[in-house]
């Protein structure tokens, strides 16, 4: 499912993957100069509180869907670069195929400089891998993949398979387990790695508040830490209602498309409200969408292999959006102009 991903996700933009013409060959990210040392983290960087006394920084790297995402060069560089600039979060997954990468751009910040317990790893269990069996198999992998003895929060990548991909072998399938019982199952062995250190938090993306709350119901279990979510100012109904259940029960949002997702972000730019208030602060409009998305009380996962959109990335904790702003982009979720969303 991985191979299969990360050859579309590529062949969808007009990029020859990776999978098919090899790594390394793809233009992108540039190498990271060697004499590069460890710049401060951001100023005045937000923080979202999780179980057990943790915290999650509210800005991220994402490493997901554009095409340099999944050339392993470009991705080592990119998270050198992320590290080196003073960003710590990075997010990632089993679907994405790029941990050794990630884990070696990991290891060279740490040996410049840039201590392991400041950097805040997220990775995805895919539903493929679902059932208590595979699940304590496959995430020591995850370890060994990325190099690392920990990791800071494992999210459930789904619900449960694509409808299309159900014929593929599985323990859940094989042991007559329905989603429900399959998720449960997933959800408890994560609960024990949590327990053995293997994993510091644990979590869920894509759920819907009916199935967060069937994770609820589990007893002797870890909490929810962590939903991640497509979230922007024009989501739908159903899962802005998903977001304030998730806050009020504690449990920490993830949005990624904060931008509106690769085929809206240019259609946001044309957006006057954002515009306006780009000018207004004398920011971009992907700016402008992050800060309000981290004044939502969310977390940001902006993917990019460019130095130059990270250092923007990491500068929305200099400006804040003021009351009057918030409103007018919540406003948008009603506006005639973003119908075409």
């Amino acid at each position: 499912e991985g191979k299969l991903f990360a050859t579309i996700m590529p062949l969808l933009k007009g990029v020859m993957p990776p999978t098919i013409v090899g790594h390394g060959k793809m233009k992108g990210t540039p190498p990271v100069p060697d004499d590069m040392m460890p710049e401060p983290r951001p100023e005045k960087e937000l923080f979202l509180d999780l179980p057990g006394g943790y915290k999650i920084p509210q800005s991220g790297l994402g490493t997901c869907c554009r095409p340099s995402a999944y050339d392993d060069v470009l991705v080592e560089r990119t998270i050198l670069w992320y590290l080196l600039m003073g960003g710590r979060h990075i997010d990632t997954a089993q679907l994405y195929l790029n941990h050794e990468a990630i884990g070696k751009g990991i290891q060279e910040a740490i040996r410049r400089g840039v201590p392991r317990e400041e950097i805040f790893v997220t990775t995805k269990l895919n539903p493929g891998h679902y059932g208590r069996n595979a699940t304590l198999e496959i995430v020591p992998t995850f370890l060994k993949e990325l190099g690392l003895d920990y990791v800071d929060l494992l999210l459930m990548h789904a619900p449960s398979r694509l409808p299309g991909l159900n014929w593929l072998p599985s323990e859940c399938k094989k042991s007559g387990l329905d989603k429900s019982g399959c998720r449960q199952e997933t959800y408890r062995a994560l609960s024990e790695l949590r327990e053995q250190g293997l994993v510091r938090n644990i979590g869920v993306s894509n759920f819907p508040t009916r199935i967060l709350k069937e994770i609820q119901s589990m007893e002797n279990v870890a909490p929810i830490a962590n939903n991640q979510i497509n979230f922007n100012p024009w989501i739908s109904d159903g899962w802005m209602d998903t977001v304030e259940y998730c806050q009020q029960n504690d449990i920490t949002i993830t949005g990624y498309f904060t931008l509106g997702g690769s085929l809206q972000h240019h259609e946001a730019n044309t957006i006057e409200v954002l515009q306006n208030l780009a000018t207004k602060h004398e920011k971009s409009v992907a700016q402008i969408m992050l800060r309000w998305a981290i004044q939502m009380g969310t977390v940001v996962i902006p993917g990019t292999g460019n130095p130059k959109h990270m250092r923007e990335n990491l500068a929305i904790f200099e400006f804040e959006l003021s009351e009057e702003d918030m409103q007018a982009i919540a406003a948008l979720r009603t506006s005639e102009e973003v119908k075409k969303f």
